[in-house]
């Protein structure tokens, strides 16, 4: 059984197309097997919402009169610092910059109340936000100085770009050490006190499509309420990791690089975060169709929480050391459950990412493919994978002599 996107968009145009969530799947195929639902479902919608500290949006500020050049110059978004090194009124903000007067980790732990997060949420919502920039001024950008409110609706270009989104798997954080530590996995409890996960597991769009088949450079995705794309593999995607023998990663594996016009987003899909005593980062929504060209695709997208397998980390030293020792490993059933075992001792988890949110996104996006306002597009190039020499290597470090 061999399907193709045009075909599916054309049923989607007729209203047509069957549509399920990931989550709807795994029933439809317990009870229907995999080549009579294969040949019945046309798509099925992904999602998931979490923290992820690789966002940030690119903005066109405009010209003031007379003209300042904001590039090379200092500016702040709310006090928020941005970069200024791409042109003289295109600016770029990174969802963990922080104000200069931000205490840190000077008091240990840091709360990280404002950042670079909570003034994309901001903009998203349609509030104000004042613009301050420095510049040393040119013959042909005589101003030095501008200080004034800006909002999104007025900006020539508002542009969320994440490059690193959507992790395919992640680690399971647990703290062996004696004291409280405070992670972007969050506060870790001692002594095994608690273990903190971060994915929507069987919902999550690079676990429903493992050897990145479908999902590609050009991919239309549901992002922070509007729609977006894949814009390029995420930075540290890395496909060649140890895999379940259905192909799911048991490690960190597949990331992807996303753009999308901020003024089409909502701040229910965009919240600004503090992670206690680590800094500010955004929790973002992503959700992603998934293609049933076969029924190949059709299984890989009804893998179930209990067969999605995820490394034990200890965040006090393992991590932080680059070593590579795991302490076991978990399915996310488990984790789902509330309490998993390491090293005989039962602990209790929490996730940093909302399942019943990775739902609605799902529905969501389910919705808007049902009634015709979204089709699928068809990837211009796939995602680098397994044994194509795209790997996450640590940083290279070389004296530099005096």
């Amino acid at each position: 059984m061999i399907k193709t996107i045009a075909e599916i968009n054309e049923k989607i145009g007729r209203g047509q197309a069957v549509v399920v969530t990931a989550e709807e799947v795994i029933g439809l195929v317990a009870k229907k097997g995999v080549e009579r639902a294969a040949r019945e479902v046309d798509v099925v919608t992904t999602g998931t919402f979490g923290p992820m500290c690789s966002s940030g949006a690119y903005f066109n500020l405009g010209h003031s009169k007379p003209r300042i050049k904001v590039g090379g110059g200092r500016a702040y978004l709310n006090d928020v610092p941005v970069y200024t090194g791409i042109a003289a009124v295109d600016v770029f903000l990174g969802a963990t910059a922080i104000p200069d007067d931000d205490p840190r980790n000077r008091i240990h732990p840091g709360p990280f109340n404002y950042g670079g997060g909570h003034v994309i949420e901001e903009l998203v919502a349609g509030k104000d936000v004042r613009l301050v920039v420095s510049a040393y001024g040119t013959d042909c950008y005589p101003r030095k100085r501008l200080e004034t409110w800006i909002n999104i609706k007025d900006l020539n270009e508002a542009v969320l770009f994440n490059v690193r989104n959507a992790y395919q798997n992640y680690n399971v954080a647990v703290n062996l050490s004696d004291k409280t530590i405070y992670t972007y996995m969050g506060v870790l409890k001692p002594k095994l006190g608690n273990a903190n996960y971060c994915s929507a597991g069987q919902l999550s769009p690079l676990l429903n499509d493992p050897y990145y088949k479908t999902i590609g450079i050009g991919t239309r995705i549901f992002i922070g309420g509007g729609m977006g794309y894949v814009a390029w593999h995420g930075t540290q995607h890395n496909p060649d990791v140890l895999r379940s023998d259905d192909g799911v990663p048991r490690r960190g594996a597949g990331t992807l690089a996303v753009i999308g016009d901020l003024k089409q987003m909502n701040p229910r899909w965009l919240v600004g975060t503090s992670m206690l005593g680590y800094g500010s980062t955004l929790t973002v929504g992503i959700g992603v169709p998934i293609p049933i060209l076969s029924e190949e695709i059709l299984r890989y997208t009804a893998v179930k929480d209990e067969d999605i397998f995820a490394a034990i980390v200890d965040y006090s030293g393992s991590y932080p050391q680059m070593s590579p020792d795991v302490v076991g490993e978990v399915s996310y059933g488990e984790l789902k459950s509330g309490r998993i075992s390491v090293k005989g001792k039962e602990v209790p988890t929490a996730s940093l990412s909302s399942y019943p949110r990775a739902v609605e996104i799902a529905n969501m996006l389910k919705d808007w493919i049902i009634k015709g306002e979204f089709l699928l597009t068809e990837p211009v190039a796939p995602l680098p994978g397994v044994k194509e020499g795209i790997t996450f290597k640590p940083l290279k470090e070389r004296p530099i002599e005096e």
